[in-house]
């Protein structure tokens, strides 16, 4: 009994510390999604790069005391890890059966990935504007002058991590580890002429900068929704996935997207570190 006591209380301490506030005052705290193991998916890591750099852009700072403490989501299909209360800024559904939604209708949602999402969420009682875009599409404005070019490839191939494991045929592409540094795979994707990609971020980044890019749907790891719902709040209702990298390199990129970053950026909740509301 002494020593299981003991053993409890070890194990409370330590989840503590883990899920402690990083600051002992108000702030905004920023959720996104992080591998069991400890590394970073670059995809969701480009969350709070976004949203420290979109609040820089007004002067703000993810580690300031605001007035009153609230959490955040921005970038990933993390709805379903929503809590009442939250903000949502850009955020999606990810369609997997074992990620539905909460089912609280206690959300302030200033914009979401795509209409997709939307509707879901107009579905529970949820009020979204028609605000579309993942924050990540903001990242060539306000990081357009820290991020360098790698070197030049023909194609590369950005895998999800369910499909990083695959025996996969690169088809002469060169592979990007989703696990590099969320710079780092940035700027290897800047240096291709062509993305092909399993990875949602994988495509939205290529997109950005401007890069053609195709997805490839090398397994069931991950729900067409997220995909749609990209390729739908973009304009693109009608995409067409290929099946194999080789593939995906005959086809080549699909037609550029239609962003408002303009109205996106926008939407950033400002409000939360107490100025007024865009």
């Amino acid at each position: 009994m002494f020593r299981w006591g003991i053993r409890t209380r070890i194990v409370e301490a330590l989840r503590g510390r883990f899920e402690r506030s990083p600051f002992p005052f108000p702030h905004v705290e920023l959720f996104y999604w992080r591998p069991d193991d400890g590394r970073l998916n670059f995809g969701d890591y480009l969350s709070p790069v976004v949203v420290d750099a979109a609040a820089a852009s007004h002067g703000l700072r993810l580690c300031q005391e605001v007035p009153r403490h609230r959490r955040m989501v921005a970038v990933g299909s993390i709805l379903h890890l929503t809590k009442p209360g939250d903000v949502v800024w850009g955020s999606g559904i990810n369609g997997r059966k074992d990620q539905e939604l909460p089912g609280t209708k206690d959300l302030d949602v200033r914009a979401v990935r795509g209409p997709y999402t939307r509707e879901v969420l107009l579905s529970q009682g949820i009020t979204v504007p028609e605000v579309y875009g993942d924050p990540a599409i903001l990242l060539p404005t306000l990081l357009k002058d820290t991020l360098q070019t790698g070197k030049s490839v023909e194609a590369g191939f950005v895998p999800n991590l369910h499909d990083l494991t695959l025996d996969t045929d690169l088809a002469g592409s060169e592979l990007i580890n989703p696990y590099l540094s969320w710079n780092r795979c940035i700027e290897a994707i800047m240096g291709a002429k062509l993305i092909v990609a399993s990875s949602l971020h994988g495509l939205i980044m290529a997109e950005a900068f401007g890069i053609p890019a195709r997805y490839a749907r090398l397994s069931e790891g991950e729900n067409l929704f997220k995909y749609r719902d990209y390729y739908a709040g973009s304009g693109r209702e009608d995409f067409a996935f290929a099946t194999s990298v080789a593939e995906a390199i005959e086809m080549g990129g699909e037609r550029p997207p239609v962003h408002d970053v303009d109205r996106l950026l926008a939407a950033f909740p400002v409000d939360l570190w107490g100025l007024p509301k865009g």
